[in-house]
């Protein structure tokens, strides 16, 4: 299914953007490779007490459109009673139109459902230019389900990547798709003294 946010980015934002960042090339203007949906279960096995993670699986899976992948711990590691082999987080990426209709509903859905928000930190860049935003609840998601244990509810971090190693120009992209940044306020001007 082809993605609204897509369409808009290639007939709007895209030559927009090549306008206002300077940008020469249209090769070179910043677009979103993928989007990479992680969650860690270290510490939610352990506070469960069990090893049954299927309602973890089949949340991320209804929330992404997409079957996680199970990642395994490599080697064990005593001080945090870890065991090789032992299921450590699970992940899924969205490329295309899958991460752009996910971004859409990220926008639109998901930060409007979650109490108290203020807007995204603009420090949630990292070196290579990709915006990493965590949620406490995956309830923010409406496929997400409600637990009828509140200890069955799990974060998530979803990490943007772009095809762009500047934060500016990531920021600049993510702003033009309407991505709720934390709007910086600029002290007022002092009075001036008599």
């Amino acid at each position: 299914m082809k993605s609204e946010l897509f369409e808009r980015y290639r007939k709007d934002i895209r030559p927009k953007l090549q306008k206002e960042l300077g940008i020469k090339n249209p090769m070179q203007v910043p677009k979103i490779l993928k989007i990479c949906v992680n969650i860690g279960m270290g510490s939610y096995l352990q506070k469960l007490g069990s090893k049954d993670y299927s309602f973890v699986e089949e949340n991320l899976s209804n929330i992404t459109g997409q079957k996680p992948v199970v990642r395994s711990a490599k080697k064990s590691v005593s001080n945090f009673k870890l065991r090789e082999g032992q299921t450590v987080g699970m992940s899924v990426t969205m490329r295309n139109n899958q991460a752009y209709n996910f971004l859409h509903k990220l926008i639109n859905v998901a930060y409007p459902r979650v109490r108290d928000f203020r807007g995204v930190s603009g420090n949630c860049f990292d070196h290579e230019g990709n915006c990493s935003v965590g949620f406490k609840d995956h309830t923010v998601f409406p496929e997400g389900k409600q637990p009828e244990d509140s200890r069955k509810i799990h974060g998530l971090q979803v990490t943007i990547v772009t095809n762009s190693k500047n934060p500016e120009h990531n920021r600049a992209l993510l702003d033009s798709f309407g991505f709720p940044f934390k709007k910086s306020v600029k002290p007022a001007p002092e009075k001036a003294q008599k």
